[in-house]
């Protein structure tokens, strides 16, 4: 679908029919999801804090929030069927241990009508809707995340019930989350949260909850563009597959782009030389299962928690009633970048996040480092077919390293991207054909 990129604040914009919600969930590479209620691209604030505040709440009134209420339904119902079809298989699963005990048959679990569905209702009221994906704002913004206030719940009307799917009736909870950019507004993101939300809650007569909301809805301001969302995520989509974090953890998200962009092909063997905690291959071994993942790292502390993210995945995966696999095709192994066990020309694609120089390692030691790695990486990659992608915040060192080993590393792409605030850069590197030597002096 037509899509536009706002790449200052890393949100991408695009409509899809309301019954695609289920494949907007499939995407990768975002972090969160939110259907727009509407947007003002050249909002016009006033000056004063109290002028611009009051536009703020009087335009809660005039928004078009039926279709992306909507939309919420939809994603709540979906969220529905995921639950109960997971306690559905954990019911058969617990029935045949019965049956395995016992020798004899017991009553079977009750079939779940609505568990054993395919795919998700039709478009909501035959309307499109409009999706965005957020990601981590640009380094060097002066930026804001508050939650609202509200005003007191005891404005909402304690008798006043809001209807929701699947006939329930109930008071709806909500907060509203302010992202603010800019330095020409006269209010701050907290500002604006509680008097939105002021007004939100006597618009809808919901009741306000920060931590225990069904409804988070998003106002989202820079400089003059303003944003109004629901929020279709309770959290990033980036912990997909992490429960063992170390201190510069990768996001699945940003693992997945690295991946994506050295184009994997079926078979193809794929080393992460210094994994960590293992979101490089874990993320590569999921979406990528035709290909072999190998994983390394010196550290034993890092190999311990990439293993246990590795046990974490199978045992998910094994909760999957449609996973008839019994494995992933994952390896890890405790080894030194500069010695790696493994043949020359044996590897087809590298993909590593090297060491910034900040957490972990310091910027002196990656001058030695980063050129021992390269050659290594060199070594162990197919000449001529071979490519590396590579992450580093410690851009000067990595130039200057590349421009040493120019013999058998090729720079192809550059992409700049923001870790945690940090402006990095991921850098597509080709194998030449020519032959890496063992043993080289660097400088």
């Amino acid at each position: 679908s037509a899509s536009r990129i706002s790449r200052d604040r890393g949100k991408i914009y695009f409509e899809v029919p309301a019954g695609a919600l289920p494949q907007v969930h499939r995407l990768r590479s975002v972090d969160n999801l939110f259907v727009v209620v509407q947007e003002f691209q050249d909002y016009q604030f006033k000056e004063s804090k109290e002028d611009a505040l009051k536009d703020l709440e009087d335009l809660v009134k005039k928004l078009p929030w039926t279709d992306p209420l909507k939309v919420w339904e939809l994603n709540n119902s979906l969220k529905k069927k995921k639950t109960k079809r997971k306690k559905h298989h954990l019911q058969r699963t617990a029935s045949k241990e019965k049956q395995n005990e016992d020798g004899a048959e017991e009553g079977a679990a009750p079939k779940d009508v609505s568990a054993e569905e395919d795919g998700a209702p039709g478009p909501t009221g035959g309307q499109d809707t409009e999706e965005a994906a957020g990601q981590a704002p640009q380094n060097g913004e002066e930026e804001e995340n508050e939650q609202s206030d509200a005003k007191d719940e005891s404005q909402a009307g304690s008798g006043s019930e809001t209807k929701v799917g699947e006939g329930d009736v109930k008071v709806l909870k909500f907060r509203v989350t302010c992202n603010r950019a800019g330095d020409k507004h006269s209010f701050t993101s907290n500002e604006a949260a509680r008097d939105f939300g002021g007004a939100v809650q006597e618009h809808f007569q919901w009741k306000a909850d920060m931590t225990n909301f069904d409804v988070e809805v998003l106002l989202n301001i820079h400089n003059n563009e303003v944003v109004v969302g629901i929020a279709l995520t309770e959290e990033s989509l980036h912990r997909r597959n992490i429960t063992h974090f170390g201190p510069t953890t990768l996001r699945s998200t940003l693992a997945y782009g690295m991946l994506r962009l050295c184009d994997p092909q079926p078979t193809d063997i794929i080393v992460d030389p210094m994994c960590g905690t293992g979101a490089i291959p874990i993320e590569g071994a999921t979406e990528w299962p035709s290909c072999y993942h190998i994983a390394g790292d010196n550290n034993p502390q890092a190999v311990k928690r990439a293993a246990n993210n590795i046990s974490s995945l199978l045992k998910k995966n094994e909760n999957k009633e449609s996973s008839t696999s019994p494995g992933i095709p994952l390896d890890i192994i405790q080894w030194d970048i500069c010695n790696l066990p493994l043949r020359s020309g044996s590897v087809d694609i590298i993909v590593t996040d090297m060491p910034f120089g900040k957490r972990i390692g310091s910027k002196k030691k990656n001058w030695d480092l980063y050129p021992a790695c390269l050659l290594e990486m060199g070594r162990i990659c197919a000449p001529g077919t071979g490519r590396a992608v590579l992450l580093t915040q410690d851009k000067k060192c990595f130039a200057k390293a590349l421009s040493r080993m120019g013999h058998i590393w090729r720079k192809a792409q550059t992409v700049w991207v923001n870790v945690g605030g940090l402006h990095a850069a991921v850098y597509l590197l080709k194998r030449t054909w020519e032959r890496a030597e063992e043993k080289r002096s660097f400088w």
